[in-house]
């Protein structure tokens, strides 16, 4: 990605890129930068874009053979066309081709890259896949976005956020930005904030599976588990809601046994009442030393899982039958 950035910066352009990869943010991101360096924000004389498997290929050719409307570069987007698994042999031909004012942009999710076509992007342009970025990449990007708004925030703060939200850049672009007007009056961010603001909305099916934990209903506690992975979440963030619910039953317990009254526990913990009506309620099959037992075998998975020895689906699937016995 170091190239593209530097093509952008330094205005000058491969014939074709090819823009693939998993992590949908960066594509549509650097789609976009690279449209406004290419041929401007404004100027759609000049821009044409195409998406989906029924592309024409034909129209396709044909608007790439038109020379710009008072500008020096046309620009083509072709995205989703899925010709990098079933390749277009005239395509495959005619890009090697290409007027002198023709610039062209394939953006795809997956690609074959034994296909004619890749090796033949590759060959005349540039292909660069989009991968998840690591810790240190994402740690290193929030810290930009924050200081753009002249906000504080630690590595260790962002290391909680990434627990509790997950790494799919479009979502922490969301919360950040939740964040941001949660925290515009003041100039440090910290795990309280993100506590309060970017608690994903799995916490209902949080309450659910520890129902279910504590009813000993293994299908039921299953069901809710894959449920979540299903709509993508991330198995280490749903180990880590379930961590902090049992923190809070922890928290409610003790304060309970000092005479504090839901209310106060309520004001105390900075938490909203009908939650902690229900952490009362869950209290009753989960007291002090059993939540600490849990919290200690969540705290084994979570070192299994981040040094390779279990795969985290089936690690979290494992701890939680176990809570089920």
């Amino acid at each position: 990605m170091k190239k593209l950035r530097d093509d952008i910066n330094k205005n000058t352009f491969e014939k074709i890129y090819l823009l693939y990869g998993e992590e949908d943010y960066l594509r549509r991101a650097y789609k976009k930068a690279l449209k406004e360096a290419i041929v401007g924000p404004e100027d759609s004389m000049n821009y044409n874009y195409f998406e989906g498997k029924s592309v024409d290929f034909s129209e396709v050719i044909g608007i790439s053979e038109t020379l710009p409307f008072f500008a020096e570069k046309r620009l083509v987007v072709i995205e989703d066309s899925g010709c990098f698994k079933s390749a277009n042999e005239k395509m495959v031909e005619y890009i090697s081709k290409l007027p002198e004012t023709t610039y062209m942009i394939f953006v795809e999710r997956d690609v074959d890259k034994r296909s004619k076509m890749y090796k033949q992007v590759k060959s005349i342009g540039y292909t660069c896949e989009m991968l998840p970025q690591n810790t240190a990449e994402l740690t290193n990007w929030i810290m930009k976005m924050m200081a753009k708004d002249k906000k504080k925030i630690s590595k260790d703060t962002i290391a909680f956020l990434l627990l509790a939200i997950g790494n799919e850049m479009e979502n922490i672009t969301k919360e950040v930005e939740k964040l941001l007007c949660y925290t515009i009056d003041k100039d440090t961010i910290t795990n309280e904030d993100i506590e309060a603001i970017c608690v994903p909305e799995i916490s209902g099916k949080i309450f659910e599976m520890i129902d279910a934990m504590s009813n000993k209903n293994r299908d039921r506690l299953l069901k809710l588990y894959y449920e979540l992975i299903e709509s993508k979440e991330p198995p280490m963030r749903i180990l880590f809601m379930v961590v902090r619910q049992f923190n809070i039953m922890l928290q409610v317990e003790e304060l309970r046994k000092k005479g504090y009254g839901e209310s106060a526990i309520a004001d105390k913990l900075k938490l909203r009442s009908f939650i902690v009506t229900k952490v009362v309620r869950q209290l009753d099959n989960f007291k002090g030393k059993k939540i600490k037992g849990i919290l200690n075998s969540c705290a084994d998975i979570e070192e299994k899982v981040k040094t390779g020895r279990i795969d985290e689906k089936i690690g979290i699937e494992l701890l939680l039958v176990s809570f089920s016995i």
